[in-house]
């Protein structure tokens, strides 16, 4: 049995249990699945959410989906969130324009451990879509940045064409504290960098210290086992390895039961989890221990 998940208070600043107003400011096609929107809560107060956290969004007459925030918490004006368009939810978002009214509950669930990764290297890692939820991590280190150390972003998408936030990656590229890494699995003709998976990158990175080093893992479940796999050869440990695991919410507050995972509810006890918390929960990921090499 894996050790009992230490539970730490729900970190919401407020909740919302029926949804709250919540205006559009500006949409942006980041690729041709993908939107970013820019949001401001109808009362004009931030939404005080935590990197890694998510909302429930809602179309009257639609339905509602859980979408991961990609702001930096520092936004006071508002948030950004990216939304992918693969159901009848996610298309009517696709739908809106500026000044539309959409419904938010959250923000909801336990977040990236920003307090805990102060004064520590950290290496991010995002598979496709994975970068959404990322990409507010990003935003704060940035923000931060004299209270983190070493910093690596490694990103991998499917094509050139599926290359999310490709206006950040041209800022984090051009920042001195960030060591960027972009591969796709299937270059085209107008492709001139890395090809292939996170990986092969991860692979032949030289982390230094690995007793400074923590990892931060967002992409497809696949991924993760072979992320891990790396991370282990290079020294990390399980409780250094932190993954957000996806799964479909519907309540947000750990009271349905649709996101159960053995003994957790992914959208209140996540949906970041530590791999050390996962170990023996055959339900959330693919996992390896080091001792398998």
């Amino acid at each position: 049995m894996p050790d009992r998940l230490v539970r730490a208070p729900y970190p919401m600043t407020k909740v919302f249990y029926r949804p709250a107003l919540a205006q559009v400011l500006r949409v942006d096609q980041l690729t041709q699945s993908e939107n970013l929107l820019a949001l401001r809560m109808g009362t004009g107060e931030p939404l005080n959410h935590e990197p890694g956290q998510f909302v429930q969004v809602s179309l009257f007459g639609y339905g509602e989906a859980p979408i991961s925030i990609c702001s930096s918490p520092k936004g006071k004006e508002g948030f950004e969130i990216c939304v992918r368009e693969v159901g009848t939810v996610s298309g009517a978002i696709h739908d809106l324009e500026p000044g539309d009214w959409i419904g938010i509950r959250g923000p909801y669930g336990r977040g990236f451990p920003v307090v805990e990764l102060e004064g520590k290297d950290v290496l991010i890692v995002a598979g496709g879509i994975g970068m959404a939820p990322l990409r507010s991590l990003v935003g704060h280190i940035r923000d931060n940045r004299r209270r983190y150390g070493r910093i690596i972003v490694v990103y991998g998408a499917k094509n050139p064409a599926a290359i999310l936030f490709k206006n950040d990656l041209k800022v984090w590229f051009e920042d001195e504290g960030i060591e960027l890494y972009v591969t796709v699995d299937s270059p085209d003709e107008s492709w001139t960098g890395r090809s292939g998976v996170v990986t092969s990158i991860i692979r032949d990175l030289d982390l230094g210290s690995s007793a400074s080093m923590n990892a931060v893992v967002v992409g497809p479940p696949v991924m993760y086992r072979f992320v891990a796999m790396e991370l282990f050869r290079h020294g990390l440990t399980e409780d250094r390895i932190i993954f957000s695991l996806e799964r479909r919410f519907k309540c947000g507050i750990g009271k349905c039961g649709h996101c159960q995972v053995n003994d957790l509810y992914v959208c209140r006890d996540g949906p970041v989890f530590r791999y050390s918390e996962l170990l023996g929960r055959s339900e959330a990921v693919e996992v390896w221990a080091p001792e398998e090499q």
